[in-house]
C-alpha cells in the first residue's frame, strides 16, 4: 500500500492525511501514548484528530468538558495536551466505572452480542483498566481534571456543571451514552459539539440505533464519520416544524 494512503482503524483514504505531521497533533498524540503506558496499541490517529478538533471548536464556547468512557484516558489526555488545560477557566470532568461494562446497564442486544464477554477479556488482558489510581497520576499535571468513578446513570450527579461546551461519549454501551446525552443535555451550549465515538463502527449497532432514536425526538440528526465517530452539533435554536399548507 502507498505510503501516502492512510490505513488505520477500519478506514482506509487515499486523501490528504497531513494533519499527522502538524507539531501540535504530533505532541498531542504523544500524550495520549503516554496516557496508556507508552505504546501506541490503538492507531486511530484521524479519531483523535476528530476530537481534537471538536475540543478546539468547544474552547471557545462557555461550558465545561465531559468525556464518559475514559479509560486510561487517551484522547482526553491529548485534549488537554492540545489546549494547554491549566491556561483555561474551565473544569474537564472525566466519568468512567474503571473496571469495565457495568452488568446492570447493559442491554438485551448487546449482551446478546457478547459486549459483557468482550468487556470482561478486556479487563483480563489491561485493555480495560481496573481502578482509577493510575488515571488520577496520569492528570495529576491538570488540577481541573475531575476524576468521577462510578457507573453511568448514578455517577452523573456528582457532575453538575452549569454549562457544558463538549461532550464525548466513549462507553461502548447504550444505555448510559444515552442516559449521558439526556442529562447534559440542556446544559450543552449551542454550537457544542457532542462526539459519539462509537457510532457509525462496525459491532455497535445498539448504539447507533438508540442515538438515531434520540436525534428523532430531538429534532436534529447525528453526522456519520468514516472514522467510525458519530458528531452532533448542539443546535443554536430548536428546529423549525414547517407550518402545514393553506390548501
Amino acid at each position: 500500500m502507498s505510503p501516502q494512503t492512510y490505513a488505520q482503524d477500519g478506514l482506509v483514504s487515499v486523501h490528504s492525511h497531513a494533519f499527522m505531521q502538524e507539531p501540535r497533533f504530533v505532541a498531542a498524540y504523544a500524550r495520549g501514548v503516554q496516557a496508556i503506558g507508552g505504546a501506541d496499541l490503538y492507531q486511530f490517529h484521524w479519531r483523535v484528530h476528530i476530537a481534537l478538533w471538536a475540543a478546539s471548536i468547544a474552547s471557545r464556547l462557555d461550558g465545561d468538558f465531559v468525556e464518559c468512557g475514559v479509560n486510561k484516558g487517551f484522547v482526553s489526555s491529548a485534549i488537554t495536551e492540545f489546549l494547554d488545560w491549566n491556561r483555561l477557566d474551565r473544569d474537564f470532568y472525566l466519568l468512567d466505572t474503571f473496571a469495565g461494562l457495568d452488568e446492570r446497564f447493559v442491554s438485551a442486544s448487546e449482551r446478546e452480542a457478547g459486549s459483557l464477554e468482550k468487556s470482561a477479556k478486556s479487563l483480563e488482558s489491561g485493555f480495560y483498566i481496573t481502578g482509577a489510581d493510575s488515571v488520577r497520576a496520569n492528570f495529576a499535571q491538570w488540577p481541573r481534571a475531575v476524576i468521577v468513578q462510578g457507573a453511568i446513570p448514578e455517577s452523573l450527579a456528582q457532575v453538575t456543571p452549569r454549562q457544558v461546551a463538549y461532550l464525548h461519549l466513549d462507553m461502548n454501551c447504550a444505555p448510559p451514552e444515552i442516559a449521558a446525552l439526556t442529562y447534559f443535555w440542556d446544559r450543552l451550549v449551542a454550537g457544542a459539539p457532542v462526539l459519539l465515538d462509537d457510532y457509525a463502527y462496525r459491532g455497535y449497532t445498539p448504539q447507533r440505533l438508540a442515538f438515531d432514536e434520540f436525534a428523532r425526538s430531538h429534532d436534529i440528526t447525528v453526522c456519520a464519520l468514516p472514522t467510525g465517530q458519530g458528531l452532533i452539533i448542539k443546535p443554536t435554536q430548536p428546529a423549525r416544524r414547517s407550518r402545514p399548507s393553506a390548501d
